[in-house]
């Protein structure tokens, strides 16, 4: 790779933007494509019309590299994809060892939640901690491709202004914490708000796969299952 095209690659990922860095085997030419950023001239051309961007965004969403064919050539696309992020809110007890499986899974988690009482460090140790209301919260952090969004705290004052917030965003998961019963509540809150149906079927709920989950830590290894699920298969 180029010394230039390093370093800005080194500089995308140091800031936590998805690049895909695009190579031509027979000539050696090469660039780094950034098509998820719609207000970036590289990604909107590619350095060139010639470079597959819809391929390169594919490589992005999917979290893999691979190779295709073009009018021009086999081009190779490797992408460069940001961790993880899952944004819980609520620090509830069942946060706690989410938390812990979300870090331990290498992802990177963040705890949403007003309530100064419960989002603390003893509670969440050297995990980030966001007080605001959630739905400036969600503001803040910009849910991407590459976000879980997971609500637990069963206080609509907090959960739909989050779910609201997080449904308006490319976030790949959003789950909600809460009965059949309490979600068709949800639902119908929500879209007295003026959520979209086909946003509205886009959360997870009740939240976690169905594996009989009863225990705070039982609730944590069925909500982190379906969110590896929904980011490997997300199709599914």
């Amino acid at each position: 790779m180029q010394r230039a095209l390093l370093d800005e690659l080194t500089a995308a990922l140091g800031a936590g933007r998805a690049v895909v860095w695009a190579s031509r085997p027979s000539t050696g030419s090469e660039v780094i494509l950034r098509p998820l950023d719609p207000d970036d001239a590289a990604g909107r051309t590619g350095g060139g019309p010639s470079w597959p961007l819809d391929d390169a965004r594919r490589a992005l969403l999917e979290d893999r590299s691979f190779s295709v064919e073009t009018s021009e050539g086999e081009v190779f696309l490797r992408a460069y994809n940001p961790p993880v992020r899952v944004v819980v809110v609520g620090a509830v007890h069942a946060a706690q060892p989410l938390v812990r499986m979300v870090r331990t899974t290498g992802y990177r988690p963040v705890v949403v939640d007003p309530r100064t009482a419960f989002a603390t460090a003893e509670r969440f140790p050297g995990t980030r901690l966001v007080t605001t209301w959630p739905a400036e919260a969600l503001e803040m952090l910009a849910p991407d491709h590459r976000t879980a969004v997971v609500t637990l705290t069963h206080d609509p004052k907090l959960d739909d202004p989050a779910l609201t917030a997080a449904l308006a965003t490319p976030a790949f998961y959003v789950g909600a914490l809460g009965s059949s019963r309490t979600h068709r509540r949800r639902l119908e809150r929500l879209a007295a708000e003026g959520v979209a149906d086909e946003a509205l079927a886009r959360i997870h709920a009740p939240v976690g796969m169905d594996i009989g989950a009863r225990s705070p830590e039982e609730i944590a290894v069925a909500i982190l299952a379906q969110i590896v699920e929904r980011l490997r298969t997300p199709s599914s």
